[in-house]
Formats: C-alpha cells, sequence, structure tokens
C-alpha cells in the first residue's frame, strides 16, 4: 500500500486522460469483475469519453495523486456526479467519500451507478442520497442496469 498522508487535489487536464482511463480500468475490473466478467476492458472508448469530458468546459475532472500515479478521480459538473474511482489499494481510506463530498459542494444532486456496484451504492446511501426508481442500460457490454440517485 502506498503512504496515505496529504491529500492534494488538483483539477486534471487533458494530458491526463491517459491516467484517468487506467485508473478507471484498475478500479473497474477489481470492483465490478462480477459485473463485466472476463470482457476486455474498453481502453479506447473510455479514453475518448476522458477526452471529451475534459474539453467540455462544464465539468470539472478533479483528482490526488501518489508517487505511483492517481489514486482517486471525481468527475462532475453543476448538476451530476458523473465519475468517481479509488485505486483498489487506497479502499476504504476515505478519498472515495472526499470526491463525492466535493462534487456534491459543487452542485452535483444525482448520478448514475451500476446496480451491481454495492460498494458504491453503500457509500451514496450512507450519505443519504437514494436511488429515484429510474433506471437505464449501461453503455457497456453486458450493458447491466444502471441506477439513478439523487440528493436529499
Amino acid at each position: 500500500m502506498s503512504d496515505r498522508g496529504t491529500r492534494t487535489w488538483r483539477r486534471a487536464t487533458t494530458e491526463d486522460a491517459v491516467a484517468l482511463r487506467d485508473l478507471e480500468r484498475i478500479a473497474s475490473l477489481t470492483g465490478l469483475a462480477h459485473v463485466f466478467g472476463e470482457l476486455p476492458y474498453p481502453d479506447d472508448d473510455v479514453l475518448a469519453r476522458w477526452a471529451l469530458l475534459l474539453d467540455d468546459p462544464e465539468v470539472t475532472v478533479e483528482v490526488v495523486e501518489d508517487d505511483r500515479g492517481m489514486v482517486v478521480l471525481a468527475a462532475h459538473d453543476g448538476a451530476t456526479l458523473r465519475h468517481l474511482a479509488v485505486r483498489p489499494d487506497y479502499w476504504s481510506a476515505g478519498l472515495g467519500r472526499e470526491g463525492f463530498l466535493r462534487a456534491e459542494a459543487a452542485g452535483a444532486r444525482r448520478l448514475w451507478v451500476l446496480e451491481a456496484n454495492g460498494r458504491a451504492r453503500g457509500l451514496y446511501e450512507s450519505l443519504g442520497w437514494t436511488p429515484t426508481g429510474v433506471t437505464q442500460e449501461c453503455p457497456w457490454a453486458p450493458y447491466p442496469t444502471e441506477m439513478e440517485y439523487a440528493a436529499p
């Protein structure tokens, strides 16, 4: 496990797209293997999505790094938490909660989460957010169900 000392958040730039994709990949492959199984990770599509998000002036992407790279990312706009990921060696260190609260303080009042992502749902529910009852299909194979959550 890497040093969990000082946590300095900074705004991500276009030069961070690959690192964002890589962090999201390791978090997804570790935490969502029960959903995506042996399917290949959609590296190119996820990288293209990060490039678009980083180029969108309404989206803020914030990160924390250690000597091995990114450990957490939080992407949000004025209304929605778009993405939150924590490197597995930092799970349970409070960084997911920090990223979530940063997005909430910036105005996020809704988010989408995989129905089968119990870890994330537990975090959101512990902070008072609840499912709205609205669902949609995830854009990545095998197209699991996503649930919308809203702030209290």
